[in-house]
């Protein structure tokens, strides 16, 4: 595999809940409360083990990242990013606290392969120009270092969101 960070990240348009990865990343609240938006279909297609799991774990600091269980999804886990409180907004900094942790945890678990949604552009409002930047740039900088992920999915949800990452990637030096 080439040494070049780009050749390890991939974006297309689709349904973050069918990504057969070692991890999905769940644009989470710092309750680990799987409500609505991606969280809500993660709780719906994986079962309820994924929530018991993380109310085994309880609340994590905002940007933090938590790992459990995929439950009856494809991926083997799911790593919750909480990038806001319960009803709130995404900030700049959680998003990049929340995107590098998500990294660290996969790295801490040995996992190859990993698929993001764009976190924080839903229910939280943050805009989606600017979180594509800011995780294209947290996954630019954890893929220069030493890491056990060869591969980094983004897996957007419509055509707009999938051109405003394409062209992000595109712009990055």
């Amino acid at each position: 595999m080439s040494k070049n960070w780009r050749d390890k990240i991939g974006l297309r348009q689709g349904d973050l809940t069918e990504a057969d990865v070692d991890a999905i990343v769940n644009a989470a609240n710092n309750d680990l409360m799987l409500g609505g938006g991606v969280a809500g279909a993660i709780r719906v297609k994986g079962g309820p083990a994924i929530q018991e799991e993380c109310d085994k774990i309880g609340t994590i600091p905002l940007g933090e990242a938590a790992i459990t269980g995929a439950g009856l999804l494809r991926a083997r886990h799911v790593i919750h990013a909480a990038s806001m409180r319960l009803g709130e907004s995404t900030s700049e900094a959680n998003l990049r606290a929340a995107t590098r942790n998500s990294l660290m945890r996969a790295n801490e678990n040995s996992l190859k392969t990993i698929a993001f949604p764009a976190i924080g552009t839903g229910i939280a409002g943050f805009p989606i120009e600017r979180c594509a930047q800011v995780m294209l740039e947290e996954v630019r900088a954890h893929l220069g270092g030493r890491t056990t992920l060869e591969r980094v999915e983004f897996v957007l949800f419509d055509r707009r969101s999938l051109e405003i990452f394409e062209r992000a990637l595109a712009e990055m030096k």
